[in-house]
């Protein structure tokens, strides 16, 4: 008790201390052997000015990015549809000179045959509607037979636009009050097209149906354009046959570009593209993916 030694104390059996060096000697605290620690400070990526530790985003920093370009293309779209209907809209409440264009277009395009009749008639009630209805009624069928969450909202949406179409062009008919061409019977009402707007809508929302369903890249390019042509075809022929005025067209189109775009927006968004097979709930299939 009494002797002063300038021994270093030795440590007691059964006990470690803190900073005991391993058997190896290596020197690494808490380690009884030679391995370097799990997770060394040196190994660990620094942060965003060069700290060690988590690498970005760091939870309690919010991160914002911008919005996609397919957004961006969209509201650039639906924006410019919208100023040219009111813009073309407006010139024929006045009587503006881009009418004069118009008729100047007409007189160059306006010869009536049985070709450009058969066109303009694509563009029936009696034909656009029962295609889209077969495309609701096939989308819906392959929704539910794959299990697909809320699979009944889709050709839902798909039906919204086309029943859009007569309770805003009626209102447009009545208010505009425009007179048709020289080739129909005196009467007004014909801006907008209404085969026009019926055709760009039934055949456009069932091509937005199917899109997701095609598989290659050609066969959705195929089917793009094929919708193109016959909304184009018809189009010709309702000018060529003198049904309607250039200028009532393109208005049509710009009311169906704005409803297609609402839809297609819609069925952009990521409840329709989760799926689950029949017999699991959504909650079962995420416990297997964990």
């Amino acid at each position: 008790m009494g002797d002063n030694r300038s021994e270093p104390p030795q440590p007691r059996p059964g006990r470690a201390l803190a900073h005991t060096p391993g058997v190896s000697g290596s020197g690494s605290p808490h380690r009884s052997d030679s391995r370097s620690p799990q997770t060394p400070r040196g190994g660990r990526r620094s942060g965003p000015v060069g700290r060690p530790g988590t690498t970005p985003p760091v939870p309690g920093r919010p991160t914002s990015s911008p919005p996609p370009r397919s957004r961006l293309w969209l509201l650039g779209f639906l924006g410019f549809s919208a100023l040219l209907l009111a813009l073309i809209t407006w010139q024929v409440v006045a009587d503006g000179p881009l009418l004069r264009l118009d008729e100047r277009v007409d007189a160059a395009l306006l010869h009536p045959d049985r070709p450009s009749e058969l066109l303009s008639d694509l563009g029936n009630v009696q034909i656009a509607i029962p295609v889209l209805v077969i495309v609701l009624g096939l989308v819906a069928l392959r929704g539910r037979s794959s299990g697909t969450d809320h699979w009944w909202l889709p050709p839902l949406a798909g039906a919204v636009p086309m029943a859009l179409v007569p309770a805003l062009v009626v209102p447009l008919k009545v208010w505009t009050d425009r007179q048709g061409t020289p080739a129909v019977p005196p009467a007004t009402g014909y801006f907008p097209s209404g085969h026009t707007a019926t055709a760009a809508v039934a055949y456009g929302a069932a091509t937005l149906l199917l899109l997701p369903h095609l598989r290659t890249p050609a066969a959705r390019r195929a089917l793009c354009c094929g919708c193109a042509a016959l909304v184009l075809a018809v189009s010709y022929g309702l000018v060529r046959r003198g049904y309607h005025w250039p200028l009532d067209v393109v208005a049509s189109w710009c009311l169906a570009t704005i409803l297609l775009t609402a839809l297609l927006r819609f069925l952009e968004l990521p409840m329709h593209r989760h799926s689950a097979p029949h017999g699991h709930s959504p909650a079962e299939i995420k416990h297997k993916r964990t």
